[in-house]
This record gives C-alpha cells, structure tokens and sequence, in this order.
C-alpha cells in the first residue's frame, strides 16, 4: 500500500529524495504527519539520534523543514561510511 501525499510540495519531494536513499515514511502518529525511519538503524550511527525523524504537517518553513529531512538522509554516517569506500 503506498503512502498519502504530503500537502507540502518541497516537503514531499524531500520525502521522495529519502525513499530513493532507501529510508522509510511512515504516516500517522500523535503530533507529527509521520516519521522518517533509517534503513540501517545501526548502533554505531550517531548513537541512534538520528535513525528516526519527525516529519510535521505544518511547519512555520516548509522550505527549512525539507532541507532538514535532506540533510538527516544525506547526512547519514552509515552511507557517507559507504560512499566514501567507493570513492
């Protein structure tokens, strides 16, 4: 069953750059839209902090809530550990 569509457009395509990285959207919850899952979930990774994130429906910045997502996805020490061995 796929996901909603996130009614912020740059949120969304956030969202979609963090799915094609391999990480997984989970709708729902109690405050946020859903949440933003690690595929790795290591222990060695950041000491976990970053392996879940919130995603919110209605931030004051949608244009800074989405660059955060990217920076959390792109940030990843697990898969910066993997690109930096294929360099």
């Amino acid at each position: 069953m796929s996901r909603s569509i996130h009614p912020k457009k740059e949120i969304e395509d956030a969202l979609r750059h963090a799915e094609r990285q391999g990480w997984r959207v989970e709708t729902g919850g109690s405050h946020a839209w859903g949440k933003l899952y690690c595929p790795y979930n290591d222990k060695d990774c950041r000491c976990g902090e970053f392996c879940i994130s919130s995603i919110w429906s209605t931030p004051k910045s949608a244009g800074n809530h989405a660059r955060q997502i990217r920076r959390v996805v792109d940030n990843c020490s697990i898969h910066r550990k993997g690109g930096e061995e294929q360099a």
